[in-house]
Order: C-alpha cells, then structure tokens, then sequence
C-alpha cells in the first residue's frame, strides 16, 4: 500500500483541500500504519510543554563559559606546541650556519654556496626525475585509468578533510 502522499499530509501539517481531505479520511478508515501515525501526532501536540528544571539556565551558562575557558586553553597550548616545534625545527635548519658562522666567515661563504648547490641540484633532479616518470606513466596508463586514479585522489582527499572535520567537533550538549 502506498502511504506517501497521506504520510506526507499528516507529518507536515499541510492545508488540505477537500479532496485531499476526503481521500485521507477514506485512506484512514483502512489503514492501520496512517491511523497509528495520526493518533501519534495528536498525543504529542496535546503533551504539556514541560518547563526545565530549576538552574538549567544557569547550568548551560556555566557549561558554556567553562567550554569556552577550556577551547581558549587548547588554543594556546596548540599556539605553544606550534610556535617551540617550529622554533625547534628553524634552529636544526640553521644551526649548521650558525657554527659555519662562528668558526670563520670563509667557511661560512662555503657552507652556504654548499647548501644552496645542493638544494638546486636536488630540486633539478627531483623534477627530471618526475617529469621522466610522468612522461613514462602517460604512454603505459590509458586515459580512463588517469580518470579514475585522479577521482580516487579527489575522494581520498575529501575523505581526509571530512574525517579531520569530525574529530575535530567537540560534542555539545546540556545535562539536566
């Protein structure tokens, strides 16, 4: 039996026309599921409106002040965290320079023209490297393989955003 028009009517309370009035009370008087649902919705319209208990302002105040003291708290400790591990990793990238300054300012001008040399010359190989294989990956994988490694990427990609969204939430709620 089809319930959706009748199931619609009655969970929206929408106006109904007298034809549509007609066709829900014919559809009622045979129709168990409907009749259920109609009988449903007017014990929970003609439910008192409970008033919450003594305090709960307050209490959703208090939670509410307390939550943001302690999402402030994660904040400046994940600022901290941020700001000595970045430290950190700035003072191992320049503490070779640092030494080269000490020691003389020749090795100094030596050490960083060899750092610099370096950098250059891996990056140049790291993008002969890439475009060789990219050019090798275009003659051996067909077009529609390309398509749907890059829709996986995309999807792994909006996986990873969404899972970081959801662990990142904190739960919300009142008690009573």
């Amino acid at each position: 039996m089809n319930h959706q028009p009748f199931e619609e009517w009655l969970l929206n309370d929408k106006n109904l026309n007298p034809a549509e009035k007609r066709e829900l009370d014919l559809h009622l008087r045979t129709c168990s599921h409907c009749t259920a649902l109609t009988e449903t919705s007017l014990v929970l319209r003609s439910a008192p409106v409970v008033a919450p208990a003594t305090g709960f302002t307050l209490r959703f105040q208090q939670r509410l002040a307390a939550q943001k003291i302690a999402e402030r708290r994660r904040r400046l400790w994940g600022m901290i965290i941020l700001l000595v591990s970045g430290a950190g990793l700035l003072g191992w990238i320049i503490a070779p320079f640092l030494f080269a300054i000490a020691a003389a300012p020749v090795e100094w001008v030596t050490t960083g023209i060899g750092y610099f040399l370096f950098i250059l010359t891996s990056l140049q190989a790291l993008t002969e490297v890439v475009t060789v294989l990219l050019r090798m990956a275009t003659d051996f994988i067909p077009p529609y393989a390309w398509m749907v490694l890059v829709s996986a990427l995309a999807g792994l990609g909006l996986l990873w955003t969404i899972s970081i969204w959801q662990f990142s939430r904190t739960p919300q709620g009142v008690s009573a």
